[in-house]
Formats: structure tokens, C-alpha cells, sequence
């Protein structure tokens, strides 16, 4: 699929390290002078470690996640511990920067825009919750965004709770962010919400 600015690729359910080969892939493609690549899938229960990680943030030994059937994994995004599981959305927008500015704390906040708007065509009422990055409904977190830039081509992007088990996040402090609850489309509005819906939701805010 694709428009006059970007290719959409939809991976479906993969595992985080087969997806993030399939980013190097794409940022190889964009950095020759490709497509702009914007990627969709899900990915099987994983905790992620960025840059910023620091180890009391994990409630559980390593072990005792895989026991559970999570995978822990480091990655080379932006951001701390987060969860990534069935149900959530997870975007990763391969785009040259260049055009755009050359910032990434406007990129941050474009990325940030983009489920605002998303959100809002559900009738979520989304908001920005300075100092933190990602998307907030109250206090509570719906969408997590972790991001590298390589040679002004972004890597990572965004994770959007849809209908998955939220529980899964009482075992991390997600984002490293003390106090705050974490909660889903499907839950602010009560119903189950698909995550082929909001692909295209995502698809048109961008």
C-alpha cells in the first residue's frame, strides 16, 4: 500500500527482532534513496530496554519473565523498559528526516501528533504530558514512542495500547515513569477496538 509520500508495509504479528531486521532493511532502502516506510505490526509479548534503561525498573528477575513467556530484549531506541504484546499497535515510521527539519524533538512531538489525531477520530481525548514523552487520556498512558535517528532517518516510533492485557505492565515501570497507570483505547471507550481500525486510523493521521 502506499501514497504520494510513503510506502505502508503491515507485518502482522511478528517477533521484535525478525521486525526490527525488517527496519534495518527499510532504513538501508530510505538512506539510498527509497520510499519513506511506515510499518505496522504486532508483536508477541516482549519487553523492550532502551538507551535510558535502568535495571529497578524490572519488578522480575529475567528468568521469571520468560518463565511467563516474555522475551527481554535491549534495543538501541531512545526511553527505558516498555511492554509490547498482542493487541497493541506498534508503528515504525522509516522517514528521512532532512526535509523535516533536521529536529528530533519535533519529530518527538509530530509522532505525538499523529496519535492525537488518531485518537480523536475514536472520540479519545488525548493530551501531552510534559516532561514525558508519548500520549496520555487523563493519567494514565496510552501510547509509548522510543525513536533513534540514523543518518537523519528515524528507526522505532510508537506503541498504542488497543485492546491488549494491560496487566502485563504491573510487572515493569513503564517508561520509567513512577505514580502513573497505563490504559488502552478499548478501555476508554468500553468496548473492544481492533487493531485493524486503528491501522487505518494511523494510516490517514500520518
Amino acid at each position: 500500500m502506499s501514497n504520494s509520500r510513503f510506502v505502508v508495509r503491515d507485518l502482522g504479528r511478528m517477533s521484535y527482532q525478525a521486525a526490527y531486521a525488517v527496519q534495518l532493511d527499510c532504513h538501508d532502502s530510505v538512506t539510498a534513496g527509497g520510499a519513506d516506510t511506515l510499518l505496522l505490526v504486532e508483536h508477541p509479548p516482549v519487553l523492550t530496554l532502551g538507551v535510558n534503561f535502568h535495571e529497578d525498573n524490572l519488578h522480575l528477575s529475567r528468568e521469571a519473565y520468560e518463565a511467563r513467556g516474555i522475551d527481554v530484549v535491549r534495543t538501541d531506541r531512545g526511553g527505558d523498559v516498555t511492554f509490547h504484546g498482542p493487541g497493541q499497535l506498534v508503528i515504525y515510521p522509516i522517514f528521512e528526516l532532512t526535509s523535516r527539519g533536521k529536529d528530533l524533538h519535533k519529530w518527538l512531538r509530530e509522532l505525538e501528533e499523529v496519535v492525537l489525531i488518531a485518537l480523536r477520530s475514536f472520540g479519545i481525548a488525548g493530551r501531552r504530558f510534559p516532561p514525558h514523552t508519548g500520549v496520555w487520556v487523563g493519567d494514565k498512558k496510552i501510547a509509548a514512542i522510543g525513536i533513534k535517528v540514523k543518518r537523519w532517518i528515524s528507526l522505532h516510533g510508537i506503541a498504542i495500547n488497543v485492546n491488549n492485557d494491560l496487566s502485563s505492565f504491573d510487572l515493569i515501570v513503564p517508561c520509567g515513569i513512577q505514580g502513573y497507570g497505563v490504559t488502552s483505547m478499548s478501555e476508554c471507550l468500553g468496548r473492544e477496538v481492533g487493531v485493524e481500525e486503528v491501522k487505518q486510523a494511523i494510516i490517514a493521521s500520518f
